[in-house]
């Protein structure tokens, strides 16, 4: 069926209705249909939302484990050294280098591609995309459905391999070959195997990824309400039509990427696996002529890419909070539609400066070293606009406005400590150190998470018709942080001193850096850390773990307020609580199936507040000009796929 008349039909739905059979078959179908196996955009957005956001604290709980381990190596774990299956894996009630792998692995898989990216693009491309477009529902509502099945078998995949004999993959969340092909070889059937499932779990990941990248492109082209042109669709939508394109065009050398390997671990090809390869002591059985450095180059032409599938989600709900709450229009928003797109395309010619260690040649390394400095240039536009933006404006400091101020100098840190990386000659000092770890965190923690934090408390009264409490947003923030910059600013300084990223112990084995002292004796941090002793360089590990766990406490007033407001928190006294301008405010809260009572109507562009002569300091999309009401000429209204 052509998507467009279903959609057309779905717009009948909503504006005119149908007979009674019709109507009881669309809005009211038994609990499991409307909740479960749900093809409304808007529940499938909650439903990535809930799961990714569980997935997340998954995945921070492994990461408590690991510093545990680097701060305190050789002490039994607190809480859950006495838990059956910890035991299993447990030395003595202390972390072994096989947990602090397995941990390390599934602690970056289950973060990136199970957490931020589900909730980035999953839940709030899902939820909000449709409404500020004006369209019913997504193109392809059924693909939606398995959109969301398929990552959530994916991630029960992943999370059950923790379970397995052999525990879940320990080759990192990057799983290079030829060590992710030759682990666990010991077991009786490598199919029940961590490393093996991982590789199963990643080929469902993708293919939920790229079910909705389809979805997305379709829908942002083809279902644009009337008057919606292309300059007058929010940047929010823009940013996820571009994230769209990247899941498109990136994701499928990785699914190509994990299959390769998943055919070397179970039916002997070689895809990766080279010649005269020893394990263990003994030849490795296998036809040889395989190429590592090919998986890398699958994995990274993914791999960078994907930083921009995390973070343009972000800078797009920071696009959207920043003019509402300094009411004021999106400066350069048009430069910023085309940044994103520049800022896309660059994308994909930048993935070998991850890999400048294997020994590129020096006009390969030029190139990529050139493109990497390039590619900063759409950066650096999007944040100066959103900085322009604020600049005289009357600014209203709610919760998401603060986790939105706050995104710009964290991304700005994460995206100016990268600039060294990309130069060869720095990155071979760098490389696997904290610093890497520092600058990838700093862009994805306090950058993207924040970014993610804005948008739910921003549309949580749209889903809901209730505020979540400003309090606890503030208990929230503010320790959120200091904490996340307690985590990540003493890496940079570890890993400048040639700390290297994937010691289990912490770097207590190198004896150089654990003497260098980093503060003296009676400095604040000593008398806290050290009981007014010098605070070394492995010293740093105790802040950084410290911060972590308190990092973890300052998580509790958000998942308080997230309950508690659904059923207590204030309701809302309109459809457009917050004064803003986009169409998703002209529906009703919560938005019903078909999303709008009548067929909406995008009269201007989405950021028009504090326009001269206007009796308020806003003027939304779907209201037309009181001097005349008609609706815009029919150019205008022209858009493709369109009415």
């Amino acid at each position: 069926m052509n998507p467009q008349s279903s959609t057309d039909l779905s717009h009948e739905t909503a504006v005119h209705g149908h007979d009674d059979h019709h109507e009881e078959h669309h809005h009211d179908p038994p609990f499991w249909r409307k909740y479960v196996f749900s093809t409304d955009h808007k529940v499938i957005g909650i439903q990535y939302g809930i799961t990714a956001l569980l997935f997340l604290a998954l995945g921070f709980f492994l990461m408590m484990v690991m510093r545990w381990s680097i701060a305190y190596p050789g002490r039994p774990v607190p809480f859950i050294s006495h838990l059956p299956w910890f035991r299993v894996w447990l030395e003595n009630g202390m972390v072994t280098g096989d947990l602090y792998n397995m941990f390390g692995a599934m602690h970056g898989t289950i973060m990136i591609f199970l957490g931020i990216v589900p909730l980035a693009f999953g839940a709030f491309g899902n939820y909000v995309t449709p409404l500020q477009i004006g369209a019913p529902d997504m193109a392809f509502p059924r693909l939606n459905m398995a959109s969301y099945w398929s990552y959530l078998l994916g991630g029960v995949l992943m999370f059950a391999s923790f379970f397995l004999p052999s525990g879940a993959a320990k080759a990192g969340w990057t799983n290079y070959s030829p060590l992710a092909t030759t682990t666990d070889l010991s077991f009786g059937s490598l199919f029940w195997t961590g490393q093996t499932q991982w590789l199963l779990a990643m080929v469902f990941l993708i293919s939920s990824s790229l079910l909705g990248a389809v979805n997305f492109i379709t829908t942002i082209i083809n279902l644009r309400c009337k008057g919606m042109t292309w300059m007058r669709m929010p940047f929010f939508v823009w940013a996820m039509l571009v994230t769209g394109f990247l899941l498109l065009l990136a994701f499928p050398p990785l699914e190509v990427a994990a299959i390769m390997q998943l055919m070397d671990r179970m039916a002997g090809t070689s895809f990766f696996v080279p010649s005269g390869l020893f394990v263990n002591g003994q030849f490795f059985n296998a036809a040889g002529g395989g190429s590592p450095l090919l998986y890398q180059h699958l994995f990274w032409f993914l791999g960078h890419p994907e930083v921009y599938v995390l973070i343009l989600p972000a800078i797009a709900i920071v696009g959207e909070i920043i003019p509402n709450n300094t009411r004021k229009p999106l400066w350069g928003y048009k430069t910023m539609v085309y940044a994103v797109m520049v800022l896309g395309f660059l994308s994909f010619l930048v993935w070998a400066h991850h890999m400048y260690i294997t020994g590129m040649g020096a006009g390969v390394s030029t190139f990529f070293q050139t493109v990497t400095v390039l590619i900063s240039v759409p950066s650096v536009i999007l944040i100066t606009s959103i900085l322009i933006s604020m600049w005289g404006g009357s600014i209203r400091f709610n919760t998401p406005m603060l986790f939105a101020t706050a995104f710009i100098p964290m991304f700005g840190i994460g995206g100016l400590t990268g600039l060294p990386l990309a130069f060869s000659m720095i990155d071979l000092h760098l490389h696997d150190t904290y610093y890497v770890i520092a600058h990838f965190h700093y862009v994805v923690a306090p950058g993207t998470l924040f970014g993610l934090f804005a948008g739910i408390y921003f549309w949580f009264p749209k889903q809901t018709g209730r505020r979540m409490s400003e309090l606890l947003g503030h208990l929230h923030f503010w320790p959120s942080l200091l904490f996340m910059n307690g985590i990540f600013a003493p890496m940079f300084i570890q890993g400048m001193a040639g700390f290297h990223r994937r010691a289990s112990d912490g770097g207590a084995a190198y004896e150089r850096i654990a003497g260098q002292e980093f503060l003296e004796a009676g400095s604040f941090l000593s008398k806290i850390f050290k009981n007014g002793e010098a605070i070394t360089m492995i010293d740093l590990n105790i802040v950084a773990s410290v911060s972590a766990w308190c990092l973890a406490i300052a998580q509790v007033p958000f998942i308080i307020n997230f309950f508690w407001s659904m059923t207590k928190g204030k309701k809302v006294n309109s459809n457009n609580p917050w004064d803003a301008t986009t169409l998703e405010w002209s529906c009703p809260t919560p938005p019903p199936h078909g999303n709008f009572l009548k067929e909406p109507v995008a009269y201007r562009g989405p950021y028009e507040y504090s326009v001269p002569g206007a009796e308020r300091d806003f003027t939304p999309q779907f209201e037309p000009d009181p001097e005349s009401p008609q609706a815009p000429a029919e150019e205008e209204l022209e858009v493709k796929g369109g009415h």
